[in-house]
């Protein structure tokens, strides 16, 4: 659809899926945007595995939260018209747990571990035969008297999730038949995501708007997606109602989320290193609890975005603020700049 930067998109719900948030989800590959290597993978996988009327391989999803992996999930589903079922690594703390899953699996089935890399070591080996042979080992009884039986499993499709491809473990890796990593999406679809989504919300936008929200959600569906909710209530409350270029600034603005898509705890980050702590290195822990935040929390969710954006360093002696921190709080660098130190520092 091509407009002008002031046309008003004329937004309609997208056919089968309902005006309101928990649809923004795709259901097909074809609506999937972006990821178009991961796409073709998949559309080949999928349409061999139906053509042969059997059920897909075992498919391994990586990259950061909010790039799509539970959507895909979702989509390979649909694409294989059998029924999903949702759990995570986390719930599964016994091997109990996961041969109660597996043993109530139809045929085809798809089963989507989140946080895969999160299984304990017990239910992980207990997972093993059931992907490759399709076979659960269960044991009866205790002691000497103990005896183990082989049950046969519906053939099933694991789809399993992670936010960290290293702490998977080799055996497990290996069972996966495609293994795909999700990148950070660029701002020209970010913003045919965000024209979608407020199609699907009923919200009117410009093209001009969605692309204001686009280039401040990091990369990342999920976060253009809650900037445009946010967006919507501010332009309606104190807008137009319209998603223009205007309310997006302005709203965002409010919302604290700058230009480059900064927020609150990321400026507090920049600031604590470069004003309290001369540009670094500090030490993780120090720096989270200078910004109250968890250090997990600083390390998974902030630091990433802030390492891409160029703005910090994570050097053996810990992080450092580059020239670019600096410029962007409106602060002058130390003399000698904060370039991280050599190996015999």
């Amino acid at each position: 659809m091509t407009v002008s930067r002031d046309e008003v998109l004329t937004t309609t719900a997208v056919p089968g899926e309902e005006a309101e948030e928990a649809g923004l989800r795709p259901r097909r590959l074809a609506d999937f945007v972006g990821q178009s290597e991961l796409k073709e993978h998949l559309s080949i996988v999928l349409g061999a595995a139906r053509l042969r009327g059997q059920a897909a391989d075992h498919l391994l999803f990586a990259g950061p939260p909010g790039l799509g992996k539970t959507t895909l999930a979702g989509i390979v589903a649909t694409e294989m018209e059998v029924g999903l079922r949702i759990t995570s690594g986390p719930a599964l703390s016994r091997p109990g747990d996961l041969a109660a899953i597996l043993t109530n699996l139809e045929e085809g089935e798809v089963l989507f571990v989140d946080e895969i890399h999160r299984l304990p070591r017990t239910v992980e080996e207990v997972l093993y035969p059931a992907m490759e042979d399709f076979q659960l080992d269960i044991v009866l009884g205790q002691g000497p008297s103990a005896r183990s039986i082989r049950l046969d499993l519906p053939r099933f499709t694991l789809v399993g999730a992670t936010t960290r491809t290293g702490l998977i473990t080799g055996p497990l890796r290996d069972r996966f038949g495609l293994v795909e990593r999700l990148d950070h999406y660029p701002p020209g679809d970010l913003e045919t995501i965000v024209l979608r989504a407020a199609g699907i919300l009923g919200v009117p936008v410009t093209t001009d708007g969605a692309g204001e929200i686009s280039g401040r959600a990091r990369g990342t569906p999920r976060i253009a997606n809650r900037l445009l909710r946010r967006v919507r209530d501010f332009a309606e409350v104190r807008g137009r109602g319209v998603v223009d270029g205007d309310a997006a600034r302005q709203g965002l603005a409010v919302f604290g989320v700058d230009d480059l898509g900064l927020d609150k705890v990321d400026r507090a980050i920049l600031e604590a290193l470069c004003r309290r702590f001369g540009g670094g290195p500090v030490g993780l822990s120090t720096l989270a609890i200078s910004v109250s935040e968890p250090t997990e929390t600083v390390e998974d969710v902030y630091e990433p975005f802030l390492i891409r954006q160029g703005l910090l360093m994570r050097t053996p002696r810990g992080r450092v603020a580059t020239p670019a921190a600096w410029s962007r709080l409106g602060l002058t660098a130390p003399q000698g700049g904060t370039s991280p130190p050599g190996l015999f520092d």
